[in-house]
């Protein structure tokens, strides 16, 4: 191991954050007020950010149209992070699990608990990277609020070998991972709370921007109708009724309408939505939305229904 010292004093995540140098000392609601303050800042430093953050979407917006994947490598908290975003987007979206995927340094068990130096083993990003097969067609978002994960520098560096784009998300800045990254994503977000603890302000504006990354790419994907996802899976009870709900919204239709153009459809959206707005057969739906790539504007416009 080397035992040279690693410079978090350097970083803005680590340093001492005056305004809450006496959280122990106050009573739990100031405590809670000072906490909810420095939160308020995380929303400004995101929209600081918004024009890399556009740049990132419309990047996965093609690797995907592509038949790349987005793949999101992070430690820690980043790397949780990561996961949580993929494994929503199959249900929101209806996309196939392998199209959104997150690793994290240590593999599946360092999802729920801490595994030692996982996150120093550089060789491991490349390793964890090959063992999916990651393509230059591919796109690679690298989180870590430090930027100087080795993980995740050792996976970026990889996927930047094969041609393939890279994405940064930070919160510092000039870090390694920034400079490397063909987009460099850096919501500053200040000190934490709680010194260095950057689940906190810095783990909350990950979140928000990968929000952002993921719902943006699956808007440009034609995954929304409006605002109304429109690929969502009915498996379950509550998505089912979703599914009705979302139809007839988008339709202005009854919900008997609705629910025979989803049983004709076998429960997918947007064909419903074409055969009920355009006035075409289940066949006709299906075709314009395979020519349209998927988009329930783009089939409208072409039967003259919207």
């Amino acid at each position: 191991m080397d035992d040279a010292p690693i410079p978090l004093n350097e970083l803005i995540t680590e340093q001492r954050n005056p305004a809450s140098e006496r959280i122990d000392r106050v009573d739990t609601l100031t405590m809670l007020r000072i906490l909810n303050a420095e939160d308020q800042k995380v929303a400004l430093a995101a929209e600081a950010v918004l024009p890399a953050v556009a740049t990132a979407v419309d990047a996965i917006a093609e690797a995907l149209s592509r038949g790349g994947r987005l793949i999101y490598v992070g430690a820690g908290t980043s790397g949780r992070l990561g996961i949580l975003d993929a494994s929503e987007c199959p249900p929101t979206f209806g996309v196939a699990p392998a199209m959104v995927q997150g690793l994290i340094a240590g593999g599946p068990d360092a999802i729920v608990g801490a595994i030692e130096f996982a996150e120093d083993d550089a060789d491991a990003g490349q390793i964890d990277l090959q063992n999916i097969g990651f393509r230059d067609r591919d796109i690679l978002v690298g989180i870590a609020a430090s930027g100087r994960t080795p993980y995740v520098i050792g996976a970026m560096k990889w996927a930047a070998s094969l041609g393939a784009r890279t994405i940064s998300i930070t919160c510092n800045p000039g870090s390694a991972m920034a400079s490397m990254a063909d987009i460099a994503i850096t919501p500053v977000v200040g000190p934490e709370a709680v010194t260095g603890s950057s689940r906190l302000k810095a783990g909350t504006v990950q979140k928000l921007i990968l929000n952002m990354l993921s719902t943006g790419a699956m808007i440009r994907l034609g995954k929304v109708f409006g605002n109304l996802m429109v690929d969502v899976e009915a498996t379950s009870a509550k998505l089912i009724e979703r599914q009705i709900q979302i139809v007839i919204a988008a339709c202005g239709c009854s919900r008997n309408q609705a629910c025979e153009a989803l049983e004709l459809s076998e429960h997918h959206c947007k064909t419903a939505i074409v055969m009920i707005r355009a006035g075409v057969s289940l066949q006709e739906a299906n075709a314009v939305l395979e020519r349209t790539n998927g988009h329930v504007r783009a089939a409208l416009d072409a039967l003259g229904a919207d």
